[in-house]
């Protein structure tokens, strides 16, 4: 549930923010009359998430089981993919996305206001639900009531959170807050990117291939499935999800988790370091 928190959080808290930037310059420039063209993006935008959303799971609840191996795969691998392009966009970009805002809608503002500000608004926030509905398709199809509520908690504070900052003036740095949240994320990814192995190597197995040992288990902690600090019990899936977690990992799963956080980690934080 935490990690499906931590994603919704994220990119609705990204999608706020950016929303509120451009209200926040409508409002300081006495465009506040143009304020309703952001919404109608907004409400727009939400809608089509919520549409892709039913569409995916449509899809997958269609499909046979072995099938399901190779959907769940690949909606893990299409998550880190975009999960780490936007990581390391929020790190080059964080500290000017403001001003690269406000600039954008000053431009809008003074050419087509009306069509400039809905479709502005309706990318940015259709952006942020696509990339949370590919974030949170692995966790829905193994947890779909833990998926829900941590999603819904994430999107409620991270709006509160985020209209907080609009009635301070935007005085957050907007790029302090998003490094920190990026060593989390990344760690939640790199637990994807071995959650989606595993899938594959279920796939492969169902399928009669024989991979060697790369589906063999590279550790076992012991664990049995009704203690609780198992990775499918009450304390183990928390860390399961978060981290990557499993009592009795692959060593496919383990190479690639391992490879992800190796490159990953030291990578954002040089680019951190040197954009700074």
């Amino acid at each position: 549930m935490l990690g499906q928190y931590l994603i919704t959080f994220r990119e609705a808290l990204e999608a706020a923010l950016i929303t509120a930037i451009i209200l926040s310059y409508l409002n300081r420039t006495g465009k506040r009359y143009l304020t309703c063209y952001v919404w109608y993006g907004v409400i727009l935008a939400v809608v089509a998430s919520l549409v892709v959303n039913v569409l995916i799971f449509v899809v997958y609840s269609a499909l046979d089981r072995l099938s399901q191996f190779l959907f769940e795969a690949l909606a893990s691998f299409i998550a880190v993919i975009v999960l780490s392009s936007m990581i390391y966009w929020m790190t080059v970009k964080g500290k000017s996305v403001k001003q690269e805002m406000e600039k954008r809608i000053e431009v809008i503002t003074t050419k087509g206001a009306v069509v400039g500000l809905t479709s502005v608004a309706f990318v940015i926030v259709f952006r942020e639900g696509l990339e949370t509905v590919l974030f949170l398709a692995p966790f829905i199809f193994e947890d779909a009531i833990s998926t829900f509520i941590g999603g819904a908690a994430g999107l409620i504070t991270s709006f509160l959170f985020s209209y907080g900052i609009f009635l301070a003036g935007m005085k957050i740095s907007l790029r302090n807050f998003f490094y920190f949240t990026s060593i989390l994320l990344i760690l939640l990814a790199g637990g994807l990117a071995g959650y989606g192995i595993h899938e594959l190597i279920e796939y492969y197995k169902e399928s009669g291939v024989r991979l060697g040992y790369i589906a063999e288990p590279a550790f076992n902690l012991g664990i049995s499935a009704d203690n609780p600090f198992h990775h499918k019990g009450i304390l183990g899936s928390i860390f399961a999800v978060m981290f990557g977690y499993s009592v009795s990992p692959e060593w496919g799963r383990v190479v690639v988790h391992f490879t992800y956080l190796v490159i990953m980690l030291p990578l954002m934080v040089w680019l951190h370091e040197k954009e700074g």
